[in-house]
């Protein structure tokens, strides 16, 4: 499994999905944004970090009982304990966020065990909670009820789905203010300095813009534009 490197999951760290969108379009993927599915809080900061899966599958009444989690074999609690420290918990509900994927004891001890952040296509409970921790945290709505209403966890660290996107152990994971994407793991160290250096071309441009410039020539750029985008990116870090 390819592993990213720190300087590039640093550089990463400073994209927006919508940088990254763009770039992984230009290599064919159309479908790596993960639908239906925004931040909790903005204060949590941008979220980076190799995909740990759960799968859930829908819940049955004799097997989805609150005994379900006694003992410490339960997929879901399992994975809380199973997450790395830096990768960040992705979560196949279905896109169902009728019952609570995971709730703020749960994202709490990911945090304290140092993962990345938490994503689901579902909901989460204690949502005051959980927006006010120091971990990003992504899902669909609040959802109060708790899991086993709708939800039977399954699978972990198997290929899931979330919100209509394919999600692989150790795929690179993006958050951001405004959604989650999904970066093909043997892609992420190739694509991380071309959309920082984009990163820095759009500082620019939004800067020219903001000073009353036009868009022509300049987004995208002709050559007298690349000329002072050059002259200009020393001062951008």
């Amino acid at each position: 499994m390819t592993t990213l490197t720190p300087e590039n999951r640093t550089k990463l760290k400073r994209v927006s999905t919508a940088t990254l969108t763009t770039a992984l379009f230009k290599r064919g993927f159309r479908n790596v944004f993960i639908q239906d599915v925004r931040p909790l809080s903005q204060k949590s900061g941008s979220m980076v970090g190799e995909a740990f899966t759960l799968r859930y599958i829908p819940a049955r009444e004799d097997l989805d009982l609150l005994s379900a989690f006694e003992g410490t074999q339960h997929p879901q609690r399992r994975a809380v304990e199973d997450c790395p420290p830096g990768h960040v918990m992705v979560i196949d509900s279905r896109k169902d966020p009728r019952a609570a994927s995971a709730g703020g004891i749960l994202v709490s001890r990911l945090m304290q065990r140092g993962v990345a952040g938490v994503v689901t296509d579902g909901g989460f409970r204690d949502t005051p909670e959980i927006a006010a921790m120091a971990i990003p945290a992504y899902h669909n709505r609040p959802s109060a009820p708790t899991n086993l209403i709708r939800h039977h966890a399954l699978d972990i660290n198997a290929p899931i789905a979330c919100g209509d996107v394919a999600v692989y152990p150790g795929d690179i994971i993006v958050g951001d203010g405004e959604g989650v994407c999904v970066i093909p793991a043997h892609l992420a160290n190739e694509i991380a300095p071309e959309v920082y250096e984009q990163t820095a071309y759009e500082d620019f441009v939004a800067e020219r813009v903001r000073a009353g410039q036009g868009i022509f020539g300049l987004y995208p750029a002709d050559a007298e534009t690349k000329a002072e985008f050059a002259k200009w990116r020393p001062s951008w870090s």
